[in-house]
């Protein structure tokens, strides 16, 4: 299935269960997975370096995913942001596109559809 890749995959959305089966499908395929339930427990945790991906829900309590990518965006220093959506707008994406989100994905998504953005975005070993 997939290569084991350099960097992390940092997943943050509110929905435990689904928060959970990312992060299983990820470590399944030899992804080194840190998950987390809101932005703010992201900012808490993350230590500024951009090896890696970020999975982020758009719609989260206290600060959606778009609120995050305007505010903290510089933080991830070019880290390549997969958003993930079960309703939103073409205006919306095209905010958050504008905010540098590099790539979406509408809920529900089939699980190839998410290896395949993450290995697209992460470098894979030799």
């Amino acid at each position: 299935m997939a290569e084991a890749s350099d960097g992390i995959v940092y997943i943050v959305d509110d929905d435990e269960p689904v928060r959970d089966s990312m992060k299983a499908l990820l470590e399944a395929c030899a992804f080194e997975v840190r998950d987390y339930e809101s932005c703010q427990s992201f900012i808490d945790h993350f230590d500024g370096k951009p090896e890696g991906c970020l999975v982020l829900d758009l719609h989260l309590p206290v600060m959606s995913g778009l609120e995050f990518i305007e505010r903290f965006g510089q933080r991830l220093r070019g880290m390549p942001v997969i958003m993930v959506s079960g309703r939103g707008d073409p205006a919306t994406f095209a905010r958050a596109r504008e905010a540098g989100v590099t790539a979406f994905l509408e809920k529900p998504f089939e699980e190839d559809q998410l290896l395949d953005a993450v290995q697209k975005l992460l470098p894979s070993h030799a």
